[in-house]
């Protein structure tokens, strides 16, 4: 892809799902339990010594914040926490299995991921505005670090999210759309040019 000539350097983020949490797949949202230790190792294979950023950002829940923490310490790399990059929040789904739900709600799972904008999980956080809080911080921390390569430590949903924002699809398309595994790494370059805030999907699904 050719880019319009510019003296601002490019803005790299690699964004990084959190590894398997304890207690295994489930609605997890907001409720903060840690990395398991197969997370944890998936996380640590997800990155090698010749990766370079210079700023990491992180959700503050624990299966992201703990990593982040350890990289940071490690690379002497500067850590930013982000709540705005908080997974959505699950309502009343928290904590349980798909299975769980569906034994009892199986038409409004059905029903959200078919449109989680007009159909939020009872309880939960509308996707319309959850994407909203993930633009505003993703178009935030751009400005702050422009020029700088970045890794953001995050969530499946976050992730989608900002894949709505960079790519703009229906923000209601992306969640069943998109398919984001533990620790999987995409890339999005942001180039500010004198046309205005270029933004562009180089990778995804990668664990390098």
């Amino acid at each position: 892809m050719a880019y319009p000539s510019n003296d601002q350097a490019p803005t790299w983020i690699d964004l990084l799902r959190h590894g398997e949490p304890e207690g295994g797949r489930r609605y997890r949202g907001q409720q903060d339990d840690p990395l398991s230790d197969r997370g944890w190792q998936q996380m640590r294979q997800a990155v090698h010594r010749d990766d370079h950023w210079d700023s990491i950002i992180s959700s503050p829940l624990k299966r992201c914040r703990a990593f982040a923490e350890e990289l940071s310490a490690d690379r002497h790399i500067p850590l930013h926490i982000e709540p705005d990059f908080a997974e959505i929040h699950f309502g009343n789904w928290e904590g349980r299995t798909m299975e769980q739900i569906a034994e009892t709600e199986a038409d409004a799972l059905a029903a959200f991921w078919a449109d989680g904008l007009n159909n939020p999980p009872p309880g939960g956080e509308n996707v319309g505005a959850f994407g909203q809080r993930v633009a505003a911080a993703w178009d935030r921390w751009v400005d702050r670090l422009r020029g700088q390569r970045i890794l953001l430590v995050c969530h499946g949903g976050v992730i989608r999210m900002t894949m709505a924002h960079v790519l703009e699809p229906p923000p209601q398309t992306m969640m069943a759309r998109l398919q984001v595994p533990y620790a999987c790494r995409s890339r999005i370059r942001v180039d500010d040019t004198p046309h205005g805030r270029l933004r562009c999907l180089l990778m995804h699904g990668s664990r390098k």
